[in-house]
C-alpha cells in the first residue's frame, strides 16, 4: 500500500509507470453524535481506502491513496459545535480540480472513496465527476454506496436510513480507530429509529429538525468491531468492483488522458 503523501517527487514519477489505481479518500469535519469524531467520515473512507488497496494489489492492480479530503457540504449538522460546512461550489470544484491535478499529473486512473452520504454532498461528488469528464476527456470512478445495488447489500440500519452515528458508523469507527470511540458514552444511547433520509425528503434541514439533538440516528450501543470489518468487507468489494469494471488489469490508460 502506497501513499501519495509520503512519497519523495522522484518515488511518485517512477510510480506513473505503473499506471496505479489512485484512490481518492473523502469524507467531512462534522457531529456524528457524543461518541464519535468530527473527523468520522474521514476515517472510514481513508480506512476504506487501505483496504480496498489490499485488495486491489492482491489482484494484480497496483494502488496509490492520496491524501483524503476532510471537508465537505456538510448543512445537516451545521447547528453542532466543530462542524465545517463548505458551499457546494467549492465542494465541487475542490474535488475536480484535485481529479484534474492528478490527471495532469500522469495519474490517469481516479477512483472517489466516500463516506459523508448527504445529499448536497453526493450530488456535488457526481457534478465533480462529470465536470472532469466534460473538460479533461478521464472518467474519475466514484463508488456511490447509496447506489441501490450497493446499498441493497449493507446492513439492515443502513438500508432503514438511520445510520448517521448509529450501529452502521460506529462499528466502521471500532474497526478503523477504536480508541477515538467514546465507549463509556456510546454503551448509554438509546436507541433513535428515525430514518433520517426520509426527514431529509420531507423538508427536514437539520439533524435537530429531524429528532436528533445529540446528533446521531440509529443505534450505536448495538456496535461492535465484528460489525464493523463485515460492513469493510462489503465496501471493499464494492469498490473493487467498480475499479475492475472500469479498468479491467489488462487495460492500458489512455495516453492522451492529460
Amino acid at each position: 500500500m502506497r501513499r501519495l503523501s509520503e512519497l519523495t517527487w522522484r518515488d511518485a514519477e517512477a510510480l506513473k509507470r505503473a499506471a496505479p489505481i489512485v484512490l481518492l479518500p473523502i469524507g467531512s469535519t462534522e457531529a456524528h453524535g457524543p461518541h464519535l469524531p468530527l473527523g468520522t467520515d474521514a476515517i472510514l473512507s481513508d480506512e476504506l481506502a487501505a483496504r480496498a488497496a489490499a485488495a486491489l494489489d492482491a489482484a494484480g492492480y497496483t494502488t496509490l491513496i492520496a491524501p483524503t479530503i476532510g471537508y465537505a457540504i456538510t448543512h445537516y449538522a451545521s447547528e453542532f459545535a466543530g462542524t465545517i460546512s463548505i458551499a457546494p461550489e467549492t465542494a465541487t470544484a475542490l474535488v475536480a480540480d484535485v481529479c484534474a491535478a492528478l490527471i495532469a499529473q500522469g495519474f490517469v486512473r481516479v477512483c472517489l472513496v466516500n463516506s459523508h452520504l448527504e445529499p448536497a454532498h453526493v450530488a456535488s461528488l457526481k457534478e465533480a465527476c462529470a465536470r472532469v469528464q466534460a473538460r479533461h476527456g478521464v472518467a474519475v470512478v466514484f463508488a456511490d454506496q447509496l447506489e441501490k445495488r450497493w446499498a441493497r447489500t449493507l446492513t439492515d440500519e443502513f438500508k432503514r436510513g438511520a445510520c448517521h452515528a448509529g450501529s452502521y458508523e460506529t462499528s466502521l469507527v471500532l474497526a478503523a480507530r477504536p480508541e477515538l470511540v467514546r465507549d463509556e458514552v456510546r454503551r448509554r444511547l438509546m436507541v433513535k429509529p428515525i430514518d433520517l433520509a426520509r426527514a431529509m425528503r420531507e423538508g427536514k434541514r437539520t439533524f435537530l429538525e429531524a429528532g436528533a439533538p445529540e446528533a446521531y440516528f440509529g443505534d450505536p450501543a448495538a456496535a461492535s468491531v465484528e460489525e464493523g470489518n463485515d460492513i469493510y468487507a462489503r465496501l471493499v468489494a464494492m469498490v473493487v468492483a467498480e475499479v475492475r469494471a472500469a479498468w479491467p488489469t489488462d487495460a492500458a490508460p489512455s495516453a492522451s488522458a492529460t
